[in-house]
C-alpha cells in the first residue's frame, strides 16, 4: 500500500500494477473470475504486480462468508497476489481527506438539497423525459444561503463542456460529452464517501497503473476522470491508469449470462460439476481472449502469452460442453495421486486408495468431471449383492444368467488372471457357443458392475480380482 500521500514507488518506476476489487455481497461469480484472471495474468505477463481489494463498503451486504466463498474461489483458481487484501472500509478516514481536499480547491463544493427536493427534482424530470441526474441547484450559490447547521452532501463539480475520451486498451477511443456527467456525491451527508471516490482514491494510492474490468464500468471512468484531473491538479503525481473494458460474458445462446446457463458461482463448478481449477483457468482464458486456434494453454503459456490486444470486442459465449470437454482433457492429462485425493472423500467410507489409483488410467479415458471419475469407480467399492440399474437387471434373464454360469466355469478354469488370457478366454467361449463377443460381455458388465456402462470388461475383471469377479459373476448367475 502506498502512502497516504499518493506517493507509490511502483508507479513511479512504471511498473504495472493491475487489482481485482470485488464487492463481498455474494459468491465469486464467473464474470468475476475472469476479470481476477485478466488481471492477474497481465501483471504477471509484464513482470508487475497484481493486488486485490475488497470494497466492503456496503455494510448491510457484505459478509464475512462472501469474502471467505471470494479468497477461496481465487485460491483454488491458483491466482496469488503481491500483497495482502486490502480492505476499502478501513480507509474511510483517507476517502474523506481527497473530498475535503477537492472541496478546499473548489474542485467540490457542498450541496444542502433534501433527499425530498432531489425526489421532486426527479419527478419532474421523469415527467419531461429527460434524463435523470442532478441539476446542479447547489453548484454556485453561497453555502451561507443554507439554514444554519444544516446537514450537506459534498459533490463533485464535473465540467460541463467539451468532451472527454478515453483510450481503452480494449475498446478503443471512447469519447463522452461532460454535459451528459452530472456533479455526483464524493462524500455523503453523514461523512460517509461514496463508491466513486472510494475507487479512485485506492487505486490511486495502490499505485494502480492498469484498470481492467467489465464493459459495465465504462461510464463509471468517465465519472472518476474528473477526480484524477482535479487531485493532480492540487497535488500533482495523480496519473490516469490506462483503462481496458472488457465485454461482458453470455450465455450459449447470447442472451446475457443467467443461472439458466449454468451455475453463476466459480465454487459450484468445483463442488457440483466436478471441474478441476487447471481447466475452468483454461476455460476462463480463452473467454473473450484468443491466440490463434489455441484452446489448450498452460499456467505457463497464459502469462507467456496474454496481452491486451489479444482481447475481443464482443460478448463471449460461456459454454458448459465446452467447459466439460475441456475438462475431460484435464482429467486424462492430471496426476492419479491428485485425483485419488479429491475422489476418496465422495466414495464409500474405506474405499482403497492403491485400488482406486490402479483403476485411474481406464477410469478417466471416457470421463468428462470427477463426478463421472466417482461414479465410474463406484463398482469397484459396492458390496454384494449389487444393486442393479435398469438396463442392467434386463441383461440378466434367464438366458443371460445361463451364460454367466458359463463364463464363471471357464473362468475358474483360468491360471493367468491378466486382460489378454480373459479376453482369449471370452472369444473362445463365444465361438464355442456360435455368439458374438458381446452377447457374453454384455451380462458380463451387468454382473460385475450393476450397470451397462464401464470401463472394458476386461479391465474390471483384472480390476476386481479372481476372488471378487467370480463371486459376483456366481452370485448373478444363481439369482433366481
Amino acid at each position: 500500500m502506498a502512502s497516504e500521500s499518493g506517493s507509490n514507488s511502483a508507479s513511479e518506476a512504471n511498473v504495472v500494477v493491475t487489482r481485482f476489487a470485488p464487492s463481498p455481497t455474494g459468491f465469486l461469480h464467473i464474470g468475476g473470475a475472469r476479470t481476477a484472471l485478466f488481471n492477474w495474468l497481465y501483471a504477471r505477463h509484464h513482470g508487475g504486480k497484481a493486488l486485490l481489494r475488497i470494497e466492503d463498503t456496503d455494510k448491510k451486504r457484505s459478509t464475512q462468508d462472501a469474502i471467505d466463498a471470494i479468497l477461496d474461489g481465487l485460491d483454488w483458481l491458483g491466482l496469488d497476489y503481491d500483497e495482502p487484501p486490502t480492505y476499502q472500509s478501513q480507509r474511510a478516514e483517507r476517502h474523506a481527506e481527497v473530498a475535503r481536499k477537492l472541496l478546499e480547491a473548489g474542485h467540490a463544493y457542498k450541496c444542502f438539497a433534501t433527499p425530498e427536493e432531489l425526489e421532486e427534482m426527479r419527478a419532474e424530470q421523469r415527467a419531461n423525459k429527460q434524463p435523470m441526474r442532478y441539476d446542479g441547484r447547489w453548484r454556485d450559490r453561497d453555502p451561507s444561503e443554507a439554514p444554519e447547521g444544516a446537514p450537506f452532501a459534498v459533490r463533485l463539480k464535473t465540467p460541463t463542456e467539451g468532451e472527454a475520451t478515453i483510450p481503452d486498451a480494449v475498446q478503443g477511443e471512447v469519447s463522452v460529452k461532460n454535459e451528459e456527467i452530472d456533479d455526483y456525491v464524493i462524500l455523503r451527508a453523514d461523512g460517509t464517501p461514496t463508491y466513486m471516490l472510494a475507487v479512485v482514491v485506492d487505486d490511486h494510492d495502490m499505485g494502480v497503473t492498469h484498470v481492467i474490468r467489465g464493459d459495465d464500468h465504462l461510464n463509471n471512468a468517465f465519472r472518476q476522470l474528473p477526480i484524477y484531473r482535479a487531485m493532480d491538479a492540487i497535488e500533482g503525481n495523480w496519473p490516469e491508469p490506462t483503462y481496458a473494458h472488457v465485454p461482458l460474458i453470455h450465455g450459449s445462446d447470447g442472451a446475457k449470462f443467467s443461472k439458466r446457463h449454468g451455475a453463476p458461482a466459480v465454487g459450484d463448478y468445483r463442488d457440483e460439476h466436478g471441474i478441476l481449477p487447471d481447466a475452468l483457468f483454461n476455460y476462463l482464458l480463452r473467454l473473450g481472449w484468443g491466440y490463434g486456434d489455441r484452446e489448450e494453454i498452460t499456467r505457463e503459456e497464459a502469462i507467456e502469452l496474454f496481452d491486451l490486444d489479444g482481447v475481443g470486442k464482443s460478448p463471449s459465449r460461456f459454454d458448459l460442453k465446452k467447459l466439460e470437454n475441456l475438462n475431460g482433457h484435464y482429467i486424462r492429462a492430471a496426476d492419479d495421486q491428485t485425483l485419488v485425493e479429491l475422489m476418496l472423500p465422495k466414495l464409500p467410507h474405506g474405499a482403497d486408495p492403491d485400488l482406486l489409483a490402479k483403476a485411474l488410467p481406464v477410469l478417466k479415458m471416457r470421463a468428462k468431471n470427477l463426478g463421472e471419475l466417482v461414479e465410474g469407480a463406484g463398482f469397484l467399492f459396492a458390496e454384494r449383492p449389487l444393486a442393479m440399474t435398469e438396463k442392467a437387471t434386463k441383461l440378466l434373464d434367464d438366458e443371460g444368467r445361463k451364460r454367466l454360469a458359463l463364463v464363471s466355469e471357464r473362468f475358474g478354469q483360468e491360471n493367468s488372471w491378466t486382460i489378454e488370457a480373459l479376453e482369449a478366454s471370452t472369444k473362445s467361449l463365444a465361438e464355442d457357443l456360435g455368439l458374438g463377443l458381446g452377447k457374453l460381455a454384455q451380462p458380463m458388465r451387468a454382473a460385475l458392475t450393476g450397470t451397462t456402462t464401464s470401463p472394458g470388461i476386461f479391465d474390471v475383471l483384472v480390476l476386481l480380482g479372481r476372488d471378487e469377479a467370480l463371486a459376483r459373476l456366481d452370485a448373478q448367475a444363481a439369482a433366481s
